[in-house]
């Protein structure tokens, strides 16, 4: 970190230790055909000293991987994975943008443990999916019990949300509607992009807060005015997160014109609440306010008024939700068409209580093996 920050004065033990690495580093000692590789996750906060020629020359950054990336971080995690022959590594890499190689290695092990709970001796494509969701959206909380009334609130909540989604056409394509509990929220709608993002565009941001004000303008419209919740908690920390980059960071506010506000300098040892510089006054705090709150504003305008002239197609999806708890992308543009999601209930047959542990290979009786696991094919 850096010298001089903080309560310890030049005395502090890290000092010392940063020093004496220093003197290391520039060759006082007879350290010839030496090479120190160092890795941080918090660049922000080095010793400028550290970074100069002669010192950690090279800097390396190492981003989120892109998709050929993904593919073969997926391929490398599942060589010791039994695959089915329909998995299709390149639909899961596109299906994943922004995925670290650990939430990758995370997908594949929760694909394995959801496979090996079904009796499955292979991992087929619906495991990946449904740990997919699992990684990205949290674990489903079945047992939690909500009233029929949450549940349509719920449910007119996320199609509010999917509807809007459908219809900016600068928004992610919807890439799953739910409202079974996940994590913890009470219901979810998934958006994923269709190839990593590099850039925000003023377009998406103004998408992006008009589908977040969704479900907030969906239960006004449907419930009344006095039975709005706090369900949109979520949403509304989301918009004003981004209005405000929008406005301070980004340079999309016409009043505030391309400029950087609130960059305040933060004391690094001190913690960041304890000692700060304010460089911005009070007349432009007020004007950046202003602009936040005019940019979320229209965002929900822009709801409402979608919400409003599609109002019969909220109902759709809303009682397809109810109906069906869980939608993806395409299943809801099937039900705006009027066709009904098909669902296979073969493969959802509730597996007695039995041991754990299978039985390997003894027989009861029939030809199937005791463990109730499906056969493995023939290579």
């Amino acid at each position: 970190r850096h010298r001089g920050a903080g309560l310890g004065g030049g005395n502090d033990e890290r000092e010392q230790t940063l020093n004496q690495l220093l003197v290391e580093m520039d060759g006082f000692e007879a350290n010839e055909g030496v090479i120190i590789i160092a890795a941080t996750n918090r660049p922000d906060v080095l010793d400028p000293a550290l970074l100069r020629p002669g010192r950690f020359d090279r800097q390396i950054v190492v981003p989120n991987p892109d998709i050929t990336g993904r593919e073969k971080i997926l391929k490398v995690h599942m060589r010791k994975v039994p695959l089915a022959p329909d998995v299709d590594v390149k639909t899961l890499a596109r299906g994943t943008p922004g995925f670290s190689g650990a939430d990758l290695m995370n997908l594949v092990n929760e694909a394995a443990l959801l496979a090996a709970r079904r009796s499955k001796r292979l991992v087929t494509m619906a495991e990946f999916e449904d740990a997919k969701d699992k990684v990205m959206m949290g674990a489903e909380r079945r047992t939690l019990v909500m009233t029929e009334e949450e549940k349509k609130l719920t449910a007119y909540h996320e199609a509010g949300h999917a509807l809007v989604a459908l219809h900016q056409e600068a928004s992610d394509p919807i890439h799953k509607a739910t409202i079974i509990p996940r994590g913890r929220a009470l219901g979810m709608v998934m958006r994923l992009p269709e190839k990593d993002q590099v850039s925000l565009t003023r377009a998406k941001c103004k998408a992006d807060l008009a589908v977040a004000m969704g479900g907030r303008v969906a239960e006004e419209m449907i419930f009344g005015y006095e039975k709005v919740t706090s369900g949109a908690s979520g949403d509304i920390q989301m918009a004003t997160k981004l209005a405000r980059a929008m406005a301070t960071q980004f340079g999309m506010s016409d009043k505030l014109g391309p400029l950087l506000y609130g960059e305040n300098q933060e004391e690094v040892f001190l913690g960041h609440s304890v000692a700060k510089n304010q460089h911005v006054s009070d007349e432009t705090q007020k004007i950046v306010d202003a602009e936040i709150k005019s940019f979320v504003n229209q965002g929900y305008e822009t709801a409402k008024k979608v919400l409003g002239d599609y109002e019969d197609e909220l109902h759709t999806i809303a009682k397809g939700l109810l109906e069906y708890e869980t939608l993806s992308g395409d299943e809801i543009k099937n039900l705006l068409n009027g066709k009904p999601p098909v669902r296979d209930t073969d493969d959802d047959q509730p597996i007695g209580r039995s041991s754990a542990v299978p039985s390997a290979g003894v027989k009861r009786g029939g030809d199937e093996p005791s463990g109730g696991m499906e056969p493995q094919p023939q290579a």
